[in-house]
This record gives C-alpha cells, structure tokens and sequence, in this order.
C-alpha cells in the first residue's frame, strides 16, 4: 500500500471507521504461498481451520462454473481441481463475507446474499468471454465481492446508513452523491482501501474504485473487470425483475468491452441466467 493510501486509510481510522484486518487462515495461506513452502495437503489443513470459510468455500467452488461438473468432496479435491492461486482467491473473498457480517441484522445477510450473486454470474461471464476479456473466474469472482465491501464498512459505523440510503432491499442501492452529502464518504472509496489494505492484485482494487463508471483512464484490464462486474450487475436485477438505472447509461460500452452486440444481449442474458440458476440449484 502506498503512502497516499496509508494517509487515506488513516483519515478513515481518525473517522471511526474501522478496516477488518485479514483472519489468520488467510495471512497463514499467503505466507506459504509466498515462502513456496506448501502442498495440497498442508494447504487443506490450514483452510479447514477456519470452518466458516471452508463451508463458504465448498459452497462456491461446487458451482458449476468452478467445478465443471467434477464432484468435490474434499479440501484437497477443490485445491486439485480449481488449483491452488484460484482457491486461495475465492478463500480471500469468503473471507471477507466472514469478517464483514452481523448476524444480528438482516441488512447484512440481504448485503452479502446479493453480493454472491453479484460475484457468481461475474465468474459465469468471465469463464464463457476469457478469451476476449483474458479475466478469470476465480479473479471476476473476487471482484463481485469485493466490488461494494465498503457498504458493510459503513453500515457497521453508521447505524442509520442503512435507514438513510434505503438499503434495506436488496435491489436499492447507495448514491455516491447522497453517501457524500450525508456521510462525507462514498462505499467506492472505502471499498478500494479495504481492496488495498488487503492485498488484492491492483487492477482488482482499481476496479473496486471505479465500478460504477467503465474506466477509460485506466488499463484495459481494469476497464473490462468493471464492465463483466457492471453486467453482472446488470444481470442481476433482470432476475430480480427491478430497474438498472446506470444500465442506461454505460450499458453499450459495456457490452462493447465484453464484445457482445446489443442485438445479441437479450439471448445471452437468457444463457447466463440459466447457468445461474443451475448453479444456484
């Protein structure tokens, strides 16, 4: 993290907002990745010490777009499978839903409910463009859940964000404006510094930054993360049958940067929802 980012992430502390430090599970897998000092095994032993995480992640690495079609049953097995930098993405993104709750309140669970869906259909798209857009599964996954991990910040500091934002429906989600006017801070910003502070790649956190804009100023990769995490978005509030207002504006040149033609949305939209849902199953 660089000292801009140190200055900022400091301003939030003096603001009372509290940035949840990375579990031990976590910081335990990146030391022996980064000591190169590890097998399939040990790697297991470590994950299935922390029982939350390893149940969330089972749940996403049975999806079919991770899975594809083997059947898991094992640590081990998903490590074989979906191999060890994916898993240990998806364990950093389980991670966070663990470290960002309150089981006390239902905002929470609609926050991060959507947020799976969200990272899900992003992980759908990514595998099925891969070869247009050159972005993972496992990386476009993180993203959607990462991608608005500011908004639990925020609802765990302010106790009527949630009241004051409307976000209590899944499908109504906060003005930057109005987090500004009302707050002095946006979830993009406090989102980015959670994706710095713990240590995503930077195109990732970039894209954390600028999700609700197609980025034009920054790398190609940030731009096309944003737009497969923008129709994932978008997609999103198709199943739930609810307006996408930002779709209006953006949605062309997202479509563009995935190279998939206006005419040709509707059908694939039909595609990955059926994917979706067969995942969700």
């Amino acid at each position: 993290m660089g000292s801009n980012d140190g200055d900022a992430l400091a301003a939030l502390v003096a603001k009372g907002i509290r940035i949840p430090p990375q579990p031990a599970v976590l910081m335990e897998l990146q030391r022996m990745l980064q000591a190169d000092d590890y097998d399939v095994r040990s790697l297991a032993r470590v994950i299935a010490d922390d029982p939350g995480i390893a149940a969330m992640l089972f749940k996403a690495a049975r999806s079919p777009v991770f899975a594809r079609g083997k059947k898991l049953e094992s640590l081990d097995q998903v490590l074989m499978v979906i191999g060890v930098k994916q898993t240990c993405n998806l364990v950093q993104a389980m991670a966070l839903a663990a470290a960002l709750s309150d089981g006390s309140r239902k905002a929470f669970e609609i926050f991060w409910e959507r947020s799976r869906e969200v990272a899900q259909m992003a992980a759908i798209i990514a595998r099925d463009r891969v070869s247009i857009c050159n972005v993972f599964p496992d990386q476009a996954y993180m993203a959607g859940i990462f991608h608005e991990c500011g908004v639990p910040v925020l609802m765990q500091r302010f106790p009527e964000y949630c009241g004051a934002l409307h976000l209590d429906d899944a499908c109504c989600w906060p003005s930057l404006m109005e987090e500004d006017r009302r707050f002095d801070l946006d979830h993009c910003s406090v989102g980015y510094l959670v994706a710095r502070h713990w240590g995503l790649p930077d195109f990732v956190c970039a894209a954390v930054r600028y999700h609700h804009e197609l980025p034009r100023d920054e790398l190609g990769t940030v731009c096309t993360l944003v737009a497969i995490l923008q129709l994932a978005i978008h997609f999103y509030h198709r199943v739930h049958n609810v307006p996408d207002p930002l779709w209006e504006k953006i949605g062309t040149a997202v479509l563009t940067e995935v190279g998939i033609h206006p005419d040709d949305e509707p059908g694939y939209f039909e595609e990955i929802s059926d994917l979706f849902h067969a995942g969700a199953g």
